[in-house]
């Protein structure tokens, strides 16, 4: 099958031997935005919405497969994930306060119940209108929450003047990024494989990207071992290493972490004066144990004879979480929030300024997150529905992993961890040489190959390896399990035996 064309941008961009006739050109813009990438929005997601166009025009007859799967983004319902009717309701409530005057007929014909009223009504006191821009920091009822909920998930207290409301856990990492990355110099430590934002922020803060390598046969845990020796190599090269990211859930791998490794990165970053930065935007999705946040296993450190010294007391920990994984899934409404601890006050002043110049994070997306941290409890008129949801979707999402866990073990030259939580499986693969050679001569990495040929062949969307980071010498792809129903599995498993068959 030939090749798609590029979209125009790329195509003139890579192709016009036009005199430049305008201010603005490839080489004289920022180049660190040039040179960052961001692959799950690469070459292989664009190819598939052109797919998905040619499908939708009846112009894809051709095609060897009737509808493309994104598997390559966790975007839970661009792929039938259905929005929660509890949050789905308040939201409805506050873009529209006026239903409030008809109370009883939203009670009565239209489904709503009692507490979703209730919420509406108390956002609508503390924010006024979703349309009004809030505090900088986010609205103080709803900081609250976060604040109450963190307190009950961890059994230490939280300071609503800790928290952040934010656009997304993104916009919460590039503000932390912009406040730490003050020279060409600064390092932050990233774990490899990693959710390309770290690197692509990183890039544009025209800062260092610190690799640490997870322990794959260790379902992806921390190696602390690794994450010094990374650590000590960049020092060597002059460069100033501020902080560690850890990601936990693990995106693109899916692993959990136990409280062993999260205390073991604690204690490096007190011994080595890093700050943490705790992705924990997948804490609901977890399959195997139970998650523990880094704020708990600080604050438990904090208490232990290992704090004799007081060596944890001045550590500097931001957590984030996010309304668009878990069971939410509201990517689109870009809610979030991050909690700083144990940080410098004239830090977060500048931290505060940063996020002003940026005036406020959408007002509806704030009430999101809300919902997630107080969602309807047992007794509550909307408990029911909402436990039913709730359950439903975490365990199609868990019978989905299982399903490609058990297809990936099946397929040769493919070996998987098992799936504990996330929304992503990271499988590795061993590709025959002739693929290899055959990627070569395309100009293609072999992963990157695979999954172009995998997309052309099936319409299944997925990520090389080469777009998170991977130990050298070792192939890899990422796949979402959020796609409806496990035919689409099928259609992977027949292409790599057909892929094998035809280089073996």
């Amino acid at each position: 099958m030939g090749s798609l064309p590029l979209p125009d941008f790329l195509s003139k961009r890579l192709f016009s031997s036009t005199p430049q006739k305008k201010s603005l050109n490839i080489n004289n813009i920022n180049q660190n935005v040039v040179h960052a990438q961001y692959a799950v929005r690469g070459e292989l997601a664009i190819k598939s919405e052109q797919y998905r166009a040619q499908l939708a025009k009846g112009e894809g007859k051709d095609l060897p497969f009737d509808s493309v799967i994104s598997a390559n983004i966790g975007n839970p319902q661009q792929l039938d994930q259905k929005p929660l009717t509890f949050f789905r309701q308040v939201a409805s409530l506050l873009e529209n306060p006026e239903l409030l005057e008809h109370e009883q007929i939203l009670l009565d014909k239209l489904g709503y119940k009692s507490d979703v009223v209730e919420r509406a009504r108390r956002l609508l006191k503390d924010v006024k209108s979703v349309g009004a821009y809030s505090q900088s920091q986010g609205a103080p009822g709803i900081r609250q929450s976060v604040a109450d909920f963190i307190e009950r998930r961890d059994g230490y207290s939280s300071d609503p003047a800790n928290i952040y409301l934010c656009a997304g856990a993104s916009s919460g990492v590039n503000a932390l990024m912009n406040v730490i990355c003050s020279t060409p110099q600064t390092g932050v430590l990233v774990p490899i494989p990693q959710y390309p934002l770290y690197s692509a922020t990183l890039r544009l803060m025209n800062a260092h990207m610190v690799p640490y390598y997870l322990k794959e046969d260790a379902n992806w845990a921390t190696d602390v071992g690794g994450m010094r020796d990374a650590l000590k190599e960049a020092q060597g090269k002059g460069i100033d290493v501020r902080a560690v990211v850890v990601i936990n859930p693990g995106n693109p791998t899916g692993g959990s972490l136990k409280p062993e490794d999260i205390n073991a990165v604690l204690e490096l970053a007190a011994e080595e004066k890093l700050a943490v930065l705790a992705d924990e935007v997948y804490q609901m999705n977890v399959f195997e144990g139970e998650f523990q946040s880094f704020k708990k296993g600080l604050r438990d450190l904090q208490k232990s004879e290992k704090n004799k010294d007081g060596k944890f007391d001045e550590m500097e920990l931001a957590s984030m979480h996010s309304i668009s994984k878990g069971m939410v899934g509201e990517c689109g409404h870009r809610g979030g929030y991050y909690e700083m601890v144990g940080f410098d006050p004239e830090v977060v002043a500048q931290i505060y300024k940063f996020v002003s110049i940026m005036l406020c994070a959408p007002v509806i997306g704030q009430c999101l997150v809300d919902c997630m941290v107080n969602p309807p409890r047992p007794n509550d008129p909307s408990y029911p529905l909402y436990k039913s949801e709730y359950d439903g979707i975490f365990n199609g999402l868990r019978q989905r992993a299982d399903a490609l866990y058990e297809a990936f073990s099946q397929m040769d030259g493919v070996s998987c961890q098992s799936p504990q939580g996330s929304m992503y499986l990271f499988p590795t693969i061993t590709l025959p040489e002739k693929a290899v050679a055959a990627a070569k001569e395309e100009g293609k990495k072999p992963d990157e190959f695979y999954c172009l040929r995998l997309l052309d062949a099936t319409g299944v969307c997925i990520v090389p390896g080469s777009g998170f980071g991977q130990k050298e010498g070792t192939l890899h792809f990422r796949t979402t399990f959020l796609a409806p129903g496990t035919e689409w599995v099928g259609r992977i498993t027949k292409f790599h035996q057909e892929f094998m068959d035809q280089y073996r």
